[in-house]
Parts: structure tokens; sequence; C-alpha cells
């Protein structure tokens, strides 16, 4: 693995002369961590600030009242806050919303799944679908999609207590699947448990390809960032081996890729259908500070070429997301404590191809 890290960083290097193939576009500015974005039916653009607010582009310009303001129990502290969304299959008739947020119950930090339903330019709670999620200061994970199976899936970390990760009781450091009700899927590997996968340290982004292979974005201790394709009771090792290491102790999923001695911090990742990138998975890199463009085999199961994109153009990117039209949307996270925030941070930034 490290001679082929290596050989991927040779092929970047003679590729960096490349013209980039989108046009750059700011199209909201002055955020506050934005950490996700859902797109609607009518190209409208829902996304969140890790402060409680959900808000709304809508033809272009950024609505200047959030749709919701969470208030207590909501916490945002760390890692954690409001994290991911995701906008319901049938949101332009339902108008349902699906988040994830942190709360303080006593001197505990949790993390839960809410159900929103959108009135009038504003949203409400309107249910609790997973709750009681190990939360924390660190390690939250927070990234939710809908897959192609319609049903919910949910990237927990291991709130800062690695053991955890291991612990087929605990939700914490798991990939979880629930149906959009908050059941449990009947095909889900552990009965009348959500968990999907385990032994993953802050998994932090989901993506499917056209050929319905899930992949996951999460960080290393110590760099060994890694992309996995995500099987159905699979574990992935944390904290007992990370990167592409063995284990005695378990049967460990090996990564598609990871990051060797290097630390990209990977957060949002898409996988592309169309225009110069089609057939690619892009990955936000937070510590890396760049774009990091995957091309795969034609099954999408083994990585032949890596390339690295907007190094420290715009400082950490936490989140990318394809439209319907083509357009690349990717946002800025230099508010978050750990950037170098410009007047403007944060952005939401339109890559719009040429």
């Amino acid at each position: 693995m490290k001679k082929f890290i290596n050989d991927i960083y040779t092929k970047i290097s003679e590729n960096k002369s490349s013209q980039f193939p989108f046009k750059i576009e700011v199209i909201a500015e002055n955020l506050y961590v934005p950490w996700a974005i859902d797109i609607s039916d009518e190209g409208n653009l829902y996304f969140t600030e890790r402060s409680g607010t959900i808000r709304v582009i809508k033809d272009g310009k950024l609505n200047p009242q959030p749709l919701i303001t969470l208030s207590a129990p909501f916490v945002n502290q760390g890692e954690g806050g409001l994290m991911g969304i995701a906008l319901d299959p049938n949101f332009s008739q339902n108008k349902y919303i699906y988040v994830m947020h942190s709360y303080a119950e006593g001197n505990q930090i949790f993390n839960r799944v809410v159900r929103l339903v959108e009135k009038e330019n504003m949203a409400y709670i309107d249910r609790v679908l997973l709750d009681k999620i190990p939360g924390g200061q660190f390690h939250n994970g927070g990234r939710i999609k809908i897959g192609p199976d319609q049903n919910l899936y949910i990237t927990t970390g291991d709130s800062g207590i690695s053991a955890l990760a291991q612990d087929p009781t605990s939700k914490a450091g798991k990939i979880l699947r629930i149906q959009l009700n908050g059941s449990i899927p009947e095909d889900n590997p552990i009965i009348n448990s959500p968990i999907y996968s385990l032994g993953h340290r802050n998994p932090q982004g989901l993506a499917w390809n056209s050929k319905n292979v899930l992949y996951e974005s999460e960080h290393g201790q110590s760099a060994h960032d890694e992309i996995n394709i995500i099987h159905p009771g699979a574990n992935y090792g944390w904290p007992l081996v990370q990167g592409d290491e063995e284990s005695t102790e378990v049967t460990v999923q090996k990564p598609l890729i990871h990051s060797g001695e290097d630390t990209w911090a990977p957060s949002g990742i898409a996988f592309v259908n169309q225009g110069p990138w089609q057939g690619k998975l892009l990955v936000a890199n937070l510590r890396g500070q760049q774009l990091l463009v995957i091309s795969l085999n034609d099954k999408g199961t083994a990585v032949k070429n890596v390339e690295f994109w907007l190094k420290n153009e715009f400082g950490r990117l936490r989140e990318v997301i394809q439209s319907k039209d083509g357009s690349i949307y990717i946002t800025t996270s230099n508010r978050d404590g750990r950037g170098n925030p410009d007047i403007k941070d944060d952005k939401i930034i339109r890559l719009i191809p040429k």
C-alpha cells in the first residue's frame, strides 16, 4: 500500500499542469461551518450550519432567514452540533427533512437523528427517529444519506472511547441503517439493531456509485485516513488496526485506499455521474485542504489514480455534492476552530463544468 500511495503522488505531480475543468463561483459566504448540503428536485440547496441553523439557497440566492435555529437541549461544542442533512425522496410532496445533531442530557452529550417538516419557509421537529447515539467533544461522525434502497444511513464516531467501535451493543463507531420512519430494516446484519457496519473511528462521508457500491470516508488516528467500501456486517478494525494493518483478533475489511503517513482528514464524499469527472469519487479534505478526485476501475472496487485539486485555495473543505445539472458544490470549514478564516468565511462554492 505504501508503494501504491507513492506511485499515486508521482502521477499527481505529473498531472499538476492539467487545466481545471470547472469554472469556480462562490455562491454564499459569511457562513458558520456549513456542514452538509442536500439539493431538492427544484434545485434549491438546503444546508446545515454547525451552530444549529438550516438555511436555503433558492435561485442562487441565500435566504437571510434560517428555516430553523435549534435550541436547548441542542448543543454546539467541539466537533458536535448540527451536522448531516438529507431530504426525503418525496420531499416535494411531504417536505420531510432529516438531520443529525448533538444535545445535552445532564452531564452527557448524545447525538440523535430527527425528522423535520418544512412549512412556509420554516421548519419544526416532527419526530425523533434514532436517539442516544454516544457523542462528545470529538468523533461524532454525523453524516446522513438516503441510500438507493430508500433507507437512511448514519455515520457515528467512537465519541472518543475507541473500544465502543467494536461493541455490538453500542451505536458509537458504526454506520447505522434505519428506515425513514425510524424502524429497523428486517435485513440488517444484526436482528433488531440499527448497526450496518462496525469498527469505525470517525466516519465523515457516504456515497454510492452507479452500481450501488457504498463508499465511506474516515479519519485515522495519526494519518492513515481511509476510504472504505462498506459491506453489511463487516468490521473495519478500529481500534485494533488502522490503514492496511492485519488483525489476529477479528476479520477486518481493508480500505479501498488510505493516506499512508499523510493526513487528509477526509470529510464529505460524492460519486460523479456526469461531466469532466464522470465515474470518479470526490473527497473533501479538512486538514489536507484539498479535493481528492479518485479514478476507479469499471466495478468501482479498485483505485486507478488520485488527483489533488484546489490545494490550499479555499482552506479546509468539509462537504462535496453533485447536483442534477452536473455542478459540484463544496463547503469550507475554516471557522471550526482549526482553520484560518478570512473575512468572508465560511463559503459555499459551486464548480460549473466548462
